[in-house]
């Protein structure tokens, strides 16, 4: 069989995987992601009803390279991918991910231990652009010294994601060294209009019967005035006076001019944060409706699928559980683009390579 005329599989475990936004973006690029991992038991079913791979609950730290190579191996490429999370930018324990380790960056230490171990042809890690000013960075970098590597920050808004979010990419190969960098196409950003002005409207406190996890936080009379005096794109300081809470009228509140903001219909979103279901915290306001956006929106903000399952049928909609969730998820597209670019750059070696006999 000659190899240029075969079907490339890139076969990918996805560490730290949560919801499943990497491993989701990845598989419609074309890899084949057989398992995530995560400490956080609330990943479990979000993970495996929307991607063909196995959850496999545990720390990170525990998992050992032979488990690792197993599940990638017998392949004609093997990729790690994952998105450490980095303290104190993030958080990782059993319980939500809410437990500080003594070591800041142990995560990223373990992340680059297993590819040290492993020595997958692929690598791909996604995290904070802050993790560029920390040594660990140069340390996991060395991990990757038999590697070609290229790595950039990238506005996620310029890749087709609805929503301002810069993230820092980086991808190795031990394949070749062209075909690495991340296309950051300049495009017209996708605007929240387009993300979400779709869906049926609902007020504050309020759930669409035909979609659960489309539902909005309960406001407040205090909040709700706030809300109706908020325009889209203003900031707190549209309101009358008697509105104004107390840290506004301190020097240091004119600092924070987004919060209990809305979003505007026709620009990309803010940076969606694990708390994004409140009004008070950010520029979360719904564009037209009186009410925080909702978690559906949160998420398609964050590009997935608007059919995306996050909570089984019997279980309750908890705003803190699902917002951490979400917030903290690789969004889906910024992962389809990483597939697609490791993909082609594949793709491109298997062809300069020639042809072998299976």
């Amino acid at each position: 069989m000659n190899r240029k005329e075969s079907t490339l599989t890139i076969r990918a475990i996805d560490l730290f995987c949560g919801v499943g936004g990497l491993s989701h973006g990845l598989a419609q690029a074309g890899v084949e992601v057989v398992a995530g991992i995560d400490i956080d038991p609330a990943c479990k079913y979000p993970y495996e009803a929307n991607n063909e791979a196995k959850f496999i609950e545990g720390d990170v730290n525990d998992l050992g390279a032979s488990e690792v190579a197993r599940l990638i191996g017998g392949t004609d490429v093997a990729m790690i991918a994952g998105c450490a999370p980095c303290q104190p930018f993030s958080t990782y324990s059993r319980s939500g991910r809410s437990k500080k380790r003594g070591n800041d960056w142990q995560l990223v230490e373990t992340f680059g231990k297993l590819v040290r171990e492993v020595q997958p042809d692929l690598v791909t890690m996604e995290n904070v652009p802050q993790l560029l000013d920390h040594p660990v960075f140069q340390h996991f970098l060395k991990d990757l010294h038999s590697y070609s590597i290229e790595w950039s920050v990238v506005q996620a808004v310029r890749i087709g994601v609805p929503q301002t979010r810069k993230r820092l990419v980086l991808i190795a190969s031990k394949l070749g060294t062209e075909g690495l960098a991340l296309s950051q196409n300049v495009r017209k950003a996708k605007t929240v209009r387009q993300a979400i002005g779709h869906l049926r409207p609902i007020e504050a406190g309020e759930a669409d019967p035909e979609d659960r996890l489309h539902v909005a936080s309960r406001l407040n009379e205090m909040n709700l005035e706030r809300i109706r005096h908020s325009k889209p794109g203003g900031t707190w300081r549209d309101w009358p006076d008697g509105l104004r809470a107390a840290c506004h009228r301190k020097s240091s509140g004119s600092t924070y001019p987004s919060v209990y903001g809305r979003m505007s219909w026709d620009e990309a979103s803010p940076t969606i944060t694990t708390q994004c279901f409140g009004y008070g915290n950010g520029r979360f306001g719904h564009p037209e409706q009186d009410r925080a956006i909702s978690l559906r929106e949160a998420a398609i903000l964050q590009s997935f699928p608007p059919d995306y399952e996050f909570v089984r049928p019997d279980e309750p909609v908890r705003f803190s559980v699902l917002g951490r969730l979400i917030g903290n998820a690789v969004p889906v597209r910024l992962a389809e683009v990483v597939g697609q670019t490791v993909v082609a750059h594949a793709g491109q070696f298997v062809r300069s390579s020639g042809s072998t006999d299976a």
